[in-house]
């Protein structure tokens, strides 16, 4: 059994019931000296006294399980640079914060996030050009996703009800949902003629007073299919959704709105796959993204977009992190089931294998990844292009990656012939250049937050931003 070291969360749930250590130790069978150890961190919690504190107080053991800290660790990197002129905030540190005291973690954070909203509105009044504020209204709706592991319960069961009750079957899932509209709320499904002057930018319209939905003619089958699904959250589960919308406080109506949208395709990819047929697929075929896609007719990225929801208690999938980006590096998708958070500041790591697919258009590529912090996850990415209309028109050109901490790798078919041990395997990378330690990494695009460089005029380097007390750097030539 793993060791838990929770002193912070024991004590914190002793003090808010008003008890001594004498009288928490007296109800445990245990010495007070023990549970001083215990709440200091110098001694792990065991199997007995996890089952006393359940017997005696209810607690759900989850309460005490190890936190996965990775995104804390990267946010408090940015939040906590060190002062000016000194070493940075040593990572043990960090660590100890973001794992014994989550919620003062969490607090340190969220006064960050204030505070360069804060400097983001100055600079707004003081020079138009500055009007970009760090905290949009997508990263909102996408923090809100991460804190629920990117899975709603209520939403997902709700669409795997809807689904068995209408009797969809693979292949069948637009014709059942078209037939549904129909019957049930007399709403008329049509595409739009390929013809000049028809609207371009428009995927798909519904228009409530005449009670017709409209698709471009550019959507494919499975397009129209989700699009169909998330109209039918708005129709039939809108009182789920404005349920879970109101839980939260929300900083904009417009954050609120796309939170609602977000939600209504969250119901829309578990109706089109839902929970129980699609993680019994997985994990038969060993979360092989291409044959899911074959076996549900449905794109490679639809089926790694639902691969990272697979979070249902008693059900649960491996827990992945979905992301897409393009070739300039923008990260237009990006949901978590699990810790895993790149930086918001200073872009993605080049050395992260999503760029190198874009050189193996079609070609799955894999790799065993290692962050500062020592976490390694498998990734696993493929380059992928569509064409929204015929000759002349731009294509859109993409990678999709999955990747997932290699505790998990054995159930995975790209871990075959993978010694995800092995340390020569094993690509160092980071959450983004500004919050990136790794002093000698000749890719690096910015000096890191809070550490100073070594500045010299007699002497270069091949990293291209030496830092202080980092000693000699080594690595490829720039």
């Amino acid at each position: 059994m793993e060791r838990v070291y929770a002193g912070g969360r024991l004590r914190r749930m002793r003090l808010d019931r008003g008890m001594t250590q004498v009288d928490l130790a007296k109800l445990l069978a245990i010495s007070p000296s023990y549970l001083n150890q215990i709440e200091h961190d110098t001694r792990p919690l065991t199997v007995s006294v996890l089952f006393r504190i359940n017997e005696v107080f209810s607690i759900d053991p989850g309460f005490f399980a190890p936190r996965d800290t990775a995104r804390a660790l990267t946010e408090l990197r940015e939040a906590l640079p060190g002062r000016e002129g000194a070493d940075p905030v040593p990572l043990s540190d960090l660590q100890d914060l973001a794992g014994q005291m989550p919620e003062v973690a969490e607090a340190v954070i969220d006064l960050y996030r204030r505070f360069r909203e804060a400097t983001e509105h100055l600079g707004a009044l003081t020079d138009a050009r500055s009007s970009v504020t760090t905290s949009s209204p997508h990263e909102v709706v996408r923090d809100y996703f991460y804190r629920h592991q990117n899975y709603v319960d209520e939403l997902d069961q709700a669409a795997e009800r809807s689904a068995r009750a209408m009797g969809t079957r693979r292949g069948e899932v637009r014709r059942r949902l078209r037939d549904h509209l129909a019957e049930t709320h007399r709403i008329t499904v049509v595409v739009r003629p390929r013809e000049e002057g028809a609207p371009t930018g428009e995927m798909h319209r519904y228009d409530a007073a005449g009670r017709v939905l409209s698709f471009s003619p550019h959507l494919r089958a499975g397009q129209q299919a989700f699009r169909l699904a998330t109209e039918l959250a708005f129709l039939e589960q809108s009182d789920v959704i404005e349920g879970l919308l109101d839980a939260e406080v929300w900083p904009s109506d417009e954050a609120r709105h796309l939170a609602r949208i977000g939600l209504a395709n969250h119901f829309a990819g578990a109706f089109i796959l839902p929970y129980g047929p699609f993680f019994r697929a997985a994990e038969k075929l060993r979360y092989d993204v291409e044959l899911l896609a074959d076996h549900f007719g449905v794109s490679y990225e639809t089926i790694a977009h639902r691969l990272s929801t697979l979070q249902r208690p008693g059900m649960r999938g491996v827990p992945f992190i979905f992301v897409r980006v393009d070739r300039a590096g923008n990260i237009s998708k990006r949901q978590s089931a699990t810790g895993f958070h790149f930086s918001r500041s200073g872009g993605t790591c080049p050395l992260w294998n999503v760029y190198e697919s874009f050189a193996a258009p079609g070609r799955v590529i894999t790799q065993v990844a290692e962050m500062p912090d020592g976490q390694r996850y498998l990734w696993v990415a493929r380059s992928l292009t569509r064409y929204r209309a015929g000759h002349g028109q731009p294509a859109k050109t993409f990678a999709v990656g999955l990747g997932c901490e290699v505790r998990h790798a054995g159930r995975l078919v790209y871990a075959d012939g993978l010694d995800v041990e092995d340390a020569r395997a094993v690509m160092p990378i980071g959450p983004g250049c500004r919050t990136c330690e790794r002093p000698r990494c000749p890719q690096r695009a910015a000096p890191p937050i809070g550490i100073p460089l070594a500045v010299e005029d007699h002497r270069s380097t091949f990293a291209p931003y030496p830092l202080a007390g980092s000693g000699p750097a080594r690595g490829a030539s720039t």
